[in-house]
């Protein structure tokens, strides 16, 4: 049992948690946002006032292409957002990470073979020499 309480209060699944609760409610955020802004206004230049109305049938089965627009729309919207306020800055962030490496080094060369040794050696592992 003591293994499953670590595993549930790693930070990891915690987080993971999080995010998902966060999610849902995004997207159901994002959803709103599609049905009563997004839709009506692409609506009322297009004509029809409501997207999730739009079908059509064949052989009496219908076919709700207005609510898959809908959806279409809230997926675009969603990824864009997390693709501007998540993916850009933490590349961003990452790459400038990469730019700036330590300024303390902690190792150097040997003057005789270039071998990489510790910063602290008086004597190099590979070739011996005193002289680094």
């Amino acid at each position: 049992m003591n293994g499953f309480k670590q595993f549930l209060l790693r930070g990891n699944v915690v987080d993971l948690a999080v995010g998902i609760v966060i999610g849902a409610a995004f997207s159901g955020l994002i959803e709103s946002l599609v049905k009563n802004l997004i839709s009506p206004l692409i609506g009322a230049f297009g004509g029809l006032p409501d997207f999730s109305a739009m079908s059509f049938s064949i052989n009496n089965s219908s076919f709700g292409i207005g609510s898959f627009i809908n959806s279409i729309i809230s997926f675009v919207i969603s990824a864009s957002v997390i693709y501007f306020l998540v993916v850009v800055p933490m590349n961003k962030l990452i790459a400038k990470a990469k730019k700036n490496p330590s300024t303390d080094p902690t190792t150097k060369k040997c003057t005789d073979c270039f071998s990489e040794i510790n910063i602290q050696a008086k004597r190099c592992a590979f070739c011996t020499s005193t002289q680094i």
